[in-house]
């Protein structure tokens, strides 16, 4: 096997630095809220405007960033995000740390959906998907150790220090780019703007997007209160609800490989299927553990949570790539961003959904929200299926998730 390009390495850093970006606000949410004086809610919106950002902003910074040249264009992405971390960790006031999210959401978008079709042109013959996997590493890195870590040392040490941390992240990203990234790479064929604008009028499109966002967005409604609800409902101490996030992390991991198998061995519209019926019971146990106050029996359930949420992603990209494939060839790339934005519009719902619920002290009910959604998610998946829409034995490529 050959040696992988050091370029891929280095936008392994900054995805490993923009996916601790992306959740470490979890972590530190009740400190966010006891600093900046907001209601946990409010904290909470950090994560869904970001992810709303994210969803809206990666097609239309990916479209509009097309025909630039590639190393320019991820060392300036990257150049933004280290800024918006920097105002995020400066900021004195909810509004100023908002506008920061905002900022590095539209380059998180726009670096992955770029960056993957860069690592592909960089891989050697026949191992583009190794190399995106390598890409994607580091984001399942950091949710296996960065956010864990960072939302350790944040409730040691403040929550703006792992702002900080990532901003240092991100300039070694930036700085290993600007020397490994070669200059002229080339640049993945497309058709033009409104070829690729015409995969939104497919309602088979539209609908994949919906599986995408109800099936990934059932798992924030609860977890984007992951932290509060183990200190405040269940009773363990901020360190140890640091260390919970660990499991949860590895279990991503896990879930990620677990559900690339599945989705290669049963056609992801078979492994969609269980894995929402199973997440939808994991749900399930999680209300019941907070409401009959059975802590420890949260810890396997938070393995099992992080498995079955994760394993959906091969399963998700697969299902849009095998129906852009099947009804707009000539858009597959852009319907691929659309899929970045659909797991980030269910960010954004699950997210949304449960600060409505915290927001009306029902913290502890906010895994029902999560049961009630991954059920949805069936009924597009379903429709899909009646259609016989893509081939479902389309293999997932175990790559994390890009969102």
């Amino acid at each position: 096997m050959e040696k992988m390009h050091p370029g891929v390495l280095s936008l392994s850093v900054g995805a490993f630095a923009i996916g601790v970006t992306e959740f470490i606000v979890v972590g530190v949410l009740p400190a966010i809220s006891a600093d900046l004086q907001v209601p946990l809610d409010a904290a909470g919106a950090l994560v869904s405007l970001y992810a709303l950002a994210l969803a809206l902003g990666t097609p239309l910074a990916v479209l509009g960033l097309s025909r630039l040249p590639r190393k320019p264009v991820l060392a300036g992405l990257m150049a933004v995000f280290l800024l918006g971390n920097l105002l995020a960790a400066l900021s004195t006031s909810y509004a100023v740390l908002l506008a920061g999210r905002v900022i590095t959401a539209v380059a998180h978008g726009a670096f992955f959906g770029i960056g993957a079709t860069v690592a592909a042109a960089l891989a050697p013959k026949g191992q583009a998907g190794r190399a995106i996997s390598v890409m994607f590493g580091g984001l399942t890195l950091a949710m296996v150790l960065g956010v864990p870590l960072g939302s350790f040392l944040g409730n040691l040490m403040g929550w703006r220090l792992p702002f900080f941390a990532v901003a240092a992240m991100a300039l070694a990203g930036l700085l290993s780019m600007l020397r490994w990234l070669p200059s002229g790479i080339a640049q993945a064929a497309g058709g033009k703007a409104s070829t690729q604008l015409a995969a939104l009028a497919d309602r088979r499109i539209l609908t994949m997007m919906a599986v995408t966002t109800l099936g990934f967005g059932s798992i924030f409604a609860a977890f984007t209160y992951v932290t509060p609800i183990l200190t405040d409902i269940a009773g363990f101490s901020a360190t140890t609800a640091s260390a919970l996030l660990i499991v949860f992390g590895a279990a991503t991991f896990a879930g990620n490989l677990a559900g690339g198998y599945l989705s290669s061995h049963m056609g992801w519209q078979r492994s969609l299927g269980v894995l929402l019926v199973l997440l939808a019971l994991t749900h399930a146990g999680l209300a019941l553990s907070l409401a009959q106050q059975w802590p420890w029996v949260l810890v396997p359930l938070l393995f099992l949570w992080g498995l079955f949420s994760f394993g959906l992603s091969p399963g998700l990209q697969a299902g849009m790539l095998a129906t852009a494939e099947h009804y707009t060839p000539k858009a597959v790339d852009f319907a691929s961003g659309l899929n970045i934005s659909a797991f980030n519009f269910g960010i954004s719902l699950g997210s949304s959904l449960g600060g409505l619920m915290v927001a009306r002290s029902l913290m502890g009910a906010t895994p029902w929200a999560g049961v009630a959604i991954s059920l949805a998610a069936l009924a597009p998946l379903a429709w899909l299926a009646r259609r016989g829409a893509g081939a479902s034995g389309v293999a997932g490529s175990g790559a994390a998730a890009a969102h």
